[in-house]
């Protein structure tokens, strides 16, 4: 991932973990959609993403979210590495995996000069 992105998306993660930690699980969750935006393209990023969803999942024990990460933590960094990927999809298991999703319009100016399917 470039350092660029990564700043933004370790970011993500921060926030994800200061909103978790205070139990504001709605902020929490929304850091963690756009962490997965960020990561998405990136092997690493992308399964620690969904390793991250994952365990949240387990905490506020929610079954579904605990299911659908298992399928995407598996194949997700692969999916990543071949290059096809869904993209902008937020990762949750509230929505379809392999469904394409709008960028926010913040994050499509920061990933801009990253992308290949412009």
């Amino acid at each position: 991932m470039p350092g660029g992105l990564k700043i933004r998306y370790r970011k993500e993660l921060e926030l994800h973990k200061e909103e978790l930690d205070k139990g504001n699980l709605p902020p929490a969750w929304r850091h963690l959609e756009l962490a997965h935006i960020l990561g998405q393209p990136w092997p690493v990023e992308h399964s620690q993403v969904h390793w991250i969803r994952l365990k949240f999942g387990i905490r506020i024990k929610d079954t579904r979210e605990i299911i659908g990460q298992i399928p995407r933590l598996l194949v997700g960094g692969v999916k990543s590495f071949v290059g096809t990927i869904p993209v902008g999809n937020t990762g949750g298991a509230d929505g379809p995996p392999l469904r394409p999703m709008k960028i926010p319009e913040d994050l499509q100016a920061i990933l801009k000069p990253y992308r290949t399917d412009k």
